[in-house]
Parts: C-alpha cells; structure tokens; sequence
C-alpha cells in the first residue's frame, strides 16, 4: 500500500480507503478530501439550481394564470372557499366507499386474475379450450372500455330481473371493476410466470415435484415477485377508477361532490373530491416507486432472481 504525507507531515492512506497497518486510525489523503469536497460543492449547486428553476417556474404559471382575463370568474368557480368547506366533510364520508371497493376489489382482481394466469400457461392438449376461454376473457376486458363495462353490468343486470342477483350499484360496480382489472392483472402474472426460465421448473421436476407443486412452490413466488411493481401501478389505478361506479347512482367521493355542485352550479367539489384522490393517490405511488428501486437494487447486488 502507497502512502502520501499531508502537510503536516504525519503518513496518510491513498485514495483507495485501505487501513494502515499497526492499527494506525485511517486518515484519508488530500486527494480523497478534495474529491469529496467537490461532490459536495456540485451537490449544492445542483440543488440550488433545482430550487431557483422550480421557483421561476411557479412564478411563471401563478402570473400566467392570475393575469388570464377569465380568472376572476373562474376562482369564483372552481376555488370558493365556502363550498370547499361544505363539500370537505361529504367528500370524505363516499370516500370511505372507494376504500372499501379498493380492498375489496382489490383482493378478488388479484385471486381471478392468478387464476386465468395459470388457466392460459397451462401445458397439454387437453388443456387448449380453457387456454382459449382465458385468452379471449383478457383480449375482451383488455379491449372494452371500463366506463362501458360499468354501464353494460350497473344497467343491464338489473334489467334481466335475474332471481337471486342483487341490484345494488355498489356490488355491481364493483363487480365490472374485478372483470376490467383481472384481465390486466392476468396479463401482469402470466408475463411474470413466462419470465421464469425453463430450468427452474425442470429442476423442480428432476427433485420429484409435481407438475403442480413446481408451480406452486417454484413458478408462482418467482413470478410474484418480479411483478410487484406492475401490480402496485394496476392497484393505483384501480383505486382512481373506483370513482367511477358514481355512474350508477352509488354515492362516493365523486357523487357526493356532484350533488354539491349540481344544488350550488359550482365546480369548486369537483375540485375538493380530484384533491382528496390525489392525496390517497401519492402515498400508494410513492411506496410502488420505493419497492421498484428496492427490487432493482436487490438483482443488481444477486439478492432475487
């Protein structure tokens, strides 16, 4: 190991970070300090620019849209403060609604969608007509619009007058969410268990596992856990969309700000409800954002697969 003399001549390491022999406490070179001084002083100065872009932005827009000739009419319509108040405390009672469909729909979205996973990667002939019916129930949920399902299950259901089969647009909202996102999901899981080499089934074969238990035990936590992030994003999603079974008179967030905004003929609930979403929203991006990085650190350092 090389070692420098600083200027008051006591014996430093080189910029490699090794501890000296003799159990001498390591003090790093001149070199070594100057490097990380400049780090710092870049940092700054990147922050510092960050900060100063960020504000002259702001500034911008506040002036641009302050200076608009319709504001004045359009704070009265969007951003009173007194509906705000009002519509607040509604807003939040539906949206105890939305979290319950969230958890709900949520939980069925992910059990129907490994199933029609594991129906279209299924091997064997015998298994082609539910390969089929799997694939045609992802091609034609992937492909409606949600809004259109919603309508098609609130609207048409009922009109079956079907013994035994609720009317409540909740469960039936509800329900045309879990159809819409278990294709997606589905597609999520299969791209997850294709992603699984080939010789980790054969392993688990050559071990003496079923075809099944390789799947369970081999397959599936694999594929899990490469998709946790894609899954997060469609769970984020969903709870954006829950929003929507408002079509069918259910009263949510959403519905209980448009009845605000229809008795008032103002906007400002509408306002109140996007907020509120946004801030349920955030967190839930910002953990998939965490686990993402987390995974990618993990397979760039061996830890997963």
């Amino acid at each position: 190991m090389t070692v420098v003399k600083d200027e008051s001549g006591r014996k430093a390491a080189d910029d490699k970070g090794d501890m000296p022999g003799g159990g001498d406490a390591y003090v790093p070179s001149q070199r070594r300090l100057d490097r990380e001084r400049h780090k710092r002083t870049r940092a700054r100065r990147a922050t510092a620019i960050a900060a100063v872009s960020t504000l002259v932005t702001a500034v911008v827009l506040y002036v641009v849209v302050v200076s608009a000739p319709g504001w004045e009419r359009t704070k009265e319509t969007f951003f009173d403060g007194h509906y705000a108040r009002e519509a607040f405390p509604k807003v939040l009672e539906g949206l105890w609604l939305n979290i319950r469909l969230l958890l709900i729909c949520g939980v069925l979205v992910l059990v129907l969608g490994m199933l029609i996973a594991i129906a279209r990667t299924l091997r064997g002939p015998v298994f082609f007509p539910l390969r089929v019916l799997a694939a045609a129930y992802t091609d034609f949920f992937r492909g409606l619009p949600l809004i259109i399902n919603l309508m098609i299950v609130v609207f048409g259901v009922p009109a079956l007058r079907l013994q035994g089969v609720t009317v409540d647009p909740v469960w039936l909202g509800g329900a045309a969410l879990t159809l819409t996102y278990s294709a997606y999901v589905a597609e999520v899981f299969r791209a997850g268990i294709e992603s699984v080499h080939p010789s980790q089934r054969a392993a688990a074969r050559s071990l003496g596992l079923s075809n099944r238990q390789a799947l369970r035990h081999v397959v599936l936590p694999q594929a899990v856990r490469r998709q946790v992030p894609p899954l997060l994003n469609d769970l984020v999603s969903l709870q954006k969309d829950t929003g929507l079974v408002s079509i069918g008179g259910a009263i949510d967030a959403v519905r209980a700000s448009d009845i605000i905004a229809q008795r008032a003929l103002n906007y400002t609930p509408y306002i109140v409800a996007g907020l509120v979403f946004v801030a349920l929203t955030i967190p839930m991006t910002r953990f998939t954002d965490w686990v993402t990085a987390r995974m990618d650190r993990q397979r760039a350092q061996g830890g997963t697969t």
